[in-house]
């Protein structure tokens, strides 16, 4: 790989350590502003500044305070939290091997590529090509900028990838409860002729942001002196007949299937 590694270290699955690194999978696409006075353009910082006297705070008053009731913290030193702070290894340590299926999505987060380490090419290849054939994912822990993250491994092409997850007590628990709803079968059926009729293969190509576009258009425009003028969005209808609008829908489905 050509791309600059965001971390080196081992990755270790009983006695066997296997070198390699680790590279960003994703990037920052966001459109990022800066903050200007309107009168005259001047960039505008950010200022610590006291709530209750208004007063500037220099960076070396400022420490850290966790909120324990209204109005009272407790304050930690970085020194106290630095005692607390996982030991700094340099090791993807895998614990278990599971099913890709019994991971639920909600549990992904930041994923990462994961190549060879320098003299690791035979174990790393080894790895790999025992997990494609046992269709296991590696559970782990791994320090990175000075947290734990659990992480899932899993082989793809000639590497793996690497997604940091959520630990379990991050996840709410879902505010949606089942309704009493009575289901006609008609509806049921025209709803799963639907879904077979936009039926495709998953071409991530296809789909981009849209408001971002449109963010780009409208500074490219400002910058060279013209109007711009945004796309308008159509309003959906009301549903009234659930029944004829999902057979409408089907029609127009197909339609576009067959053009």
């Amino acid at each position: 790989m050509s791309a600059r590694a965001t971390w080196t270290g081992t990755m270790s699955f009983g006695l066997v350590n296997v070198p390699v690194a680790l590279y960003m999978a994703t990037e920052d696409k966001d459109i990022h502003f800066k903050q200007l006075r309107a009168s005259n353009g001047e960039l505008v910082g950010n200022k610590h500044v006291g709530k209750d006297t208004g007063e500037d705070v220099e960076y070396a008053e400022i420490v850290k305070g966790y909120e324990v009731a209204k109005g009272e913290y407790v304050v930690v030193t970085a020194e106290e939290l630095a005692s607390v702070a996982p030991e700094k290894t340099k090791t993807i340590e895998i614990t278990d091997f599971v099913e890709l299926a019994e991971i639920d999505p909600l549990f992904y987060d930041r994923p990462y590529y994961v190549g060879p380490g320098k003299g690791s090419a035979r174990a790393f290849d080894l790895l790999r090509q025992a997990m494609a054939d046992t269709g296991k994912v590696a559970i782990a822990t791994v320090v990175m900028s000075s947290r734990e993250h659990l992480v899932a491994v899993r082989p793809q092409g000639a590497g793996f990838v690497l997604n940091q997850l959520l630990f379990a007590d991050e996840l709410r628990a879902s505010p949606v409860e089942a309704s009493d709803t009575a289901l006609d079968e008609r509806e049921v059926a025209l709803a799963k002729q639907l879904i077979e009729a936009k039926s495709a293969s998953w071409e991530p190509t296809k789909y981009s942001d849209s408001y971002r576009t449109q963010v780009t258009e409208l500074i490219e425009a400002k910058a060279n002196g013209a109007v711009f003028t945004p796309t308008a969005a159509a309003e959906p209808a009301p549903v009234v007949d659930l029944l004829a609008a999902l057979q409408a829908s089907v029609v127009a489905a197909e339609e576009r299937m067959a053009s």
